[in-house]
């Protein structure tokens, strides 16, 4: 039996299109200034770029302590992503409440020794990571051997637990189930589900590493996932789009599609993110009518 059917979900292809045609000619209408705000509040800035250094870095986490000052009336973003031999930077430079994210686990293939991703995610934490973003092993996962997907998930939510615990301070973990290489609905539930029994905080789409990354039918799949799980478990699991969230009315998108699945509580900043570098522009932009190129 497949996970999802022990959660009673098979994914409707033609009723999901039905309704994101519905969301998509209504965003013109949902976009508002105070919406936009809103979905600035919940971004993890992020920079996971091949160029990034110790002063690239703190140059971006100055731009948010100084983001207050400079846009009195708009909220902080959520959280600051890096690789995670930055996260001590991040830690060390941010003088505004935004929370540290790294990626970890060997970002973005997953294609690594337990023992090497463990001791990443375990470093990330020590070095000030307060959310840990890691990538669902699709080379089990993708060979069908679901159990070992799923141990590598549990294993690295033990890990961030017992050096959490030995620092006195919670950590989040985020699943990637990269969607665009997992291609099908059936797949993406089958991850999802997977990621949340095996300790997932939060399920996210994508890397933003690949070619296909977050698209409204992944997310719309994955928060029905995430409806289904808490319906019968009673336990609330985030949701991050991540990837390809290009305008300010992508992020309308997915707002709505939240909304409409899983209701006004999840829209808060601990159970719903952006994962996005040039968003952040777009929304200012989007507010202000003109462009802004802050980050």
């Amino acid at each position: 039996m497949s996970i999802s059917a022990k959660y009673g979900y098979t994914p409707n292809q033609e009723a999901i299109a039905g309704s994101l045609a519905v969301i998509a000619a209504g965003l013109e209408e949902v976009a508002s200034e105070s919406l936009y705000k809103a979905c600035f509040g919940i971004m993890d800035q992020t920079t996971l770029a091949n160029e990034d250094t110790p002063e690239r870095v703190k140059n971006l986490v100055e731009k948010v302590n100084a983001f207050a000052k400079d846009y009195p009336g708009w909220p902080l973003p959520a959280s600051i992503c890096v690789y995670p031999n930055f996260a001590s930077v991040v830690a060390s430079t941010r003088r505004v409440p935004v929370k540290v994210t790294t990626v970890a686990g060997c970002f973005p293939t997953s294609q690594s020794f337990l023992e090497v991703k463990l001791h990443e995610i375990e470093l990330a934490v020590r070095g000030g990571a307060d959310e840990i973003d890691i990538v669902l092993a699709l080379n089990s996962f993708q060979a069908g051997d679901y159990k070992t997907a799923g141990e590598e998930i549990k294993a690295s939510r033990e890990c961030i637990d017992r050096v959490a615990k030995e620092l006195g301070r919670p950590v989040v973990l985020k699943v990637i189930l990269e969607t665009g290489l997992l291609v099908t609905p059936e797949n993406i539930a089958e991850a999802s589900f997977l990621a949340m029994e095996n300790g997932a905080d939060f399920i996210k789409t994508s890397t933003g590493k690949v070619k296909v990354n977050a698209t409204p039918q992944a997310a719309y799949v994955m928060c029905e996932c995430i409806k289904k799980f808490y319906e019968r478990t009673g336990k609330k699991v985030g949701f991050k789009a991540a990837g390809g969230i290009a305008s300010a009315l992508d992020a309308v998108c997915y707002w709505t599609i939240v909304k409409t699945l899983l209701g006004e509580e999840w829209l808060t900043k601990d159970l719903f993110r952006f994962g996005v570098s040039s968003l952040a522009n777009k929304l200012l932009s989007a507010v202000e009518q003109q462009t802004v190129t802050y980050f």
